[in-house]
C-alpha cells in the first residue's frame, strides 16, 4: 500500500506510488473485469513452474494484438506461452540486470541488459518497437536481435554457470572472480554447456565465453542469484531447467557434462535438506 521501493546501482532511492502498479492473487480466480485486454505487453518473469498460469494470465490482459515476452531462465518456456497464445505474438528474450528483493525494498545491484526478438527472426516493428523505445527511456540498455535462440542460449551458458555455483557456496556472484575454484567449477559448466549448445545446432562460434562470464559477474559482482535467493529463502529452485536441462539434453546429443551432474546433483540436495527439521 505505501509502494515499491528501488534501490539503484548508484546509490540513490527512489519510490514507485502504488497507483503505478496492480497487485493481483492469481489463485483467486478470474482476473477482474476492468484489466481483461487492457495491456498491449506482458513481460513474463517468473520461475519456470510458474509458466503456465503466467500464460494464462497474460493472455487474459493482454490486447487482441498485444504480444508477450519471456524474460525467463532456462529452456522451455517460450514454447508453453506460444501454444498459449501463437508465435507471433510470443517474443523471446533475456535480462542480465541484477536484482533482489530484501525487507527494505528491491535492490538493483547491477546494470545489465535486455535482449528481445522474434522466433522467425523479422524486425521490430508496431508495437514491439515501441517496447524497445521505452525499455530505452527506462535506461534499461534494450537491444533487438535476429537470432534470439543464440541470445537465449548465451544467458543459459551464464546461469549454468553462476547460479548453481553461488547457491551452493552461499555467495555474491562477484565471488567467482575472488575465489579461483568457484571460477574453475562455474567455467568448467559454463564450457560443457556450450558443447551441448553448438550439439543442438547453436553456433557459439564469435563469442568470448570466459570473458562475457567474466564481465557479468563484475557487473553483478554485488547481486545475490536468483538461486541463491531461492535457497535462502527455502524456495524450490530451478537447478532442473538450468543444469538438469544440460544432462538431459547432453545425453540425447551424446555429450557427457559431468560438471553439471555433479551441481544439479547438489543443488537438489539442498532441496532436501531444506525441508529437514
Amino acid at each position: 500500500q505505501f509502494g515499491l521501493v528501488l534501490h539503484t546501482p548508484e546509490g540513490s532511492i527512489e519510490t514507485i506510488p502504488a497507483e503505478r502498479f496492480v497487485t493481483v492473487d492469481s489463485e483467486a480466480g478470474p482476473l477482474p473485469a476492468g484489466l481483461r485486454g487492457s495491456c498491449d505487453v506482458t513481460l513474463i518473469c517468473g520461475k519456470a513452474d510458474s509458466t503456465p498460469i503466467l500464460a494464462q494470465i497474460a493472455e487474459e490482459l493482454l490486447s487482441e494484438d498485444g504480444i508477450a515476452a519471456s524474460l525467463q531462465n532456462g529452456m522451455g518456456h517460450a514454447e508453453i506461452i506460444v501454444n498459449r497464445l501463437g508465435r507471433e505474438r510470443v517474443l523471446g528474450g533475456t535480462t542480465t540486470h541484477g536484482a533482489w528483493r530484501g525487507e527494505d525494498g528491491v535492490h538493483w545491484v547491477g546494470r545489465g541488459n535486455i535482449r528481445l526478438g522474434r522466433f522467425d527472426g523479422t524486425d521490430a516493428e508496431g508495437t514491439t518497437a515501441s517496447l524497445v523505445t521505452k525499455l530505452h527511456e527506462a535506461n534499461l540498455d534494450p537491444e533487438w536481435t535476429e537470432d534470439i535462440q543464440r541470445t537465449i542460449w548465451i544467458k543459459i551458458l551464464l546461469n549454468v554457470a553462476i547460479n548453481p555455483v553461488c547457491a551452493i557456496a552461499g555467495v555474491r556472484n562477484g565471488a567467482l572472480l575472488e575465489v579461483p575454484e568457484l571460477w574453475e567449477q562455474a567455467y568448467s559448466a559454463m564450457l560443457e554447456a556450450a558443447k551441448v549448445a553448438e550439439a543442438s545446432g547453436a553456433d557459439l562460434s564469435e563469442i568470448d565465453l570466459e570473458g562475457t562470464l567474466s564481465k557479468v559477474a563484475g557487473a553483478t559482482a554485488q547481486n545475490r542469484c536468483s538461486m541463491l535467493q531461492d535457497v535462502m529463502a527455502g524456495r524450490k529452485t530451478e537447478i532442473d531447467e538450468l543444469c538438469g536441462a544440460m544432462v538431459s539434453l547432453g545425453k540425447s546429443l551424446g555429450v557427457e557434462t559431468p560438471r553439471n551432474e555433479m551441481l544439479h546433483a547438489l543443488v537438489r540436495g539442498i532441496h532436501i535438506s531444506s525441508s529437514l527439521e
